[in-house]
């Protein structure tokens, strides 16, 4: 679920709020359809093979069970194209599919990777990643469930570079909120999808979410979730208001960490920006660094107009 706020007068500001409010008691986050990558949820063993016919395998013990999954046939990801499908992998959890012959999993090289559990170097030279960690955490710390905050098991193959997430952050509204934008970027092109629910939950395979975490912020120590939205079309861009939506709001907090399911078949990519003080439209340097990112967010936005500037 995510929500972007343009810059207006605060009556609207507040009936916004109350709108915003009601869609989120009315929904709870749901799955990305796009996490082509999802293998399964609080898995643990994980082990993963791989051979030159182009297939993984992974095992692994999820609910008292053990698994032998195969997957194969998606390496990268496409570019947004309505017309098209994104790529996706094919899976066998019978395990049947796998060939044991040219079984070769090198020790792992390759880019600096977030929640990583094991990876491989395969012989023409891709790259396999196992990531695990907790997507669809309940916004605004809310209490988890058996399902919202279990912890998921990502598969990706890949070559080059993974996607590219950027964020900064600055004030609105003269000051009186914190403010987070940003883009998210494959190969210098922005990922994005076509079709959402009207509370951000991209139904496309293309579509992406930025999951935001908040550390020590009025939550409570250390990380905890404050939000989620949808990466604009066809832009990438994305922008977050730090607004009172709860009674325990707003959350921001010292730093903030935003994870992404990467595009295709890539790997999950995850940052940490720092946060900032409360706005002193006295401070020289606070007036200063506004300005800066005002101009910095005007000169990302191009034909974007979801995000408005101050």
């Amino acid at each position: 679920m995510g929500f972007t706020i343009s810059k207006t007068d605060s009556k609207s500001v507040r009936r916004r709020f109350l709108l915003l409010l009601i869609a989120l008691l009315a929904c709870a986050p749901a799955p990305n359809a796009g996490a082509s990558q999802l293998i399964d949820r609080n898995a643990q063993g994980v082990r993963l093979a791989v051979n030159t016919h182009g297939q993984a395998l992974l095992t692994y013990t999820a609910n008292g069970r053990f698994h032998r999954l195969v997957a194969w046939g998606a390496i990268n990801a496409r570019y947004p194209n309505s017309s098209i499908p994104q790529i996706q992998f094919r899976k066998d959890y019978s395990g049947r599919s796998w060939s044991s012959a040219g079984s070769q999993c090198r020790r792992y090289d390759g880019p600096k990777l977030a929640w990583f559990v094991t990876g491989c170097s395969a012989p023409d030279g891709s790259y396999w990643a196992v990531q695990a960690w907790r997507r669809t955490l309940p916004n605004f710390d809310g209490p988890s469930t058996s399902r919202l905050g279990s912890r998921e098991l990502h598969l990706s193959h890949w070559t080059g570079q993974t996607a590219v997430l950027e964020a900064w952050t600055d004030w609105v509204y003269g000051g009186r909120y914190h403010h987070l934008f940003g883009r998210l970027t494959y190969a210098g092109q922005p990922v994005y999808g076509f079709s959402a629910t009207r509370v951000g939950s991209p139904l496309d395979d293309y579509g992406r979410n930025i999951y935001v975490d908040t550390f020590d912020s009025r939550y409570g120590k250390g990380w905890r979730r404050e939000n989620a939205f949808l990466a604009h079309r066809p832009t990438g861009i994305f922008c977050y208001g730090f607004y009172p939506f709860t009674k325990r709001g707003p959350g921001n907090g010292v730093k903030y960490r935003l994870n992404v399911v990467g595009p295709g078949v890539t790997p999950d990519v995850s940052i940490v920006v720092a946060g900032l003080h409360d706005y002193d439209r006295n401070n020289a340097a606070d007036v200063a660094y506004e300005r800066q990112q005002n101009a910095l967010l005007e000169s990302i936005l191009g034909v974007d107009k979801k995000c408005g500037v101050h």
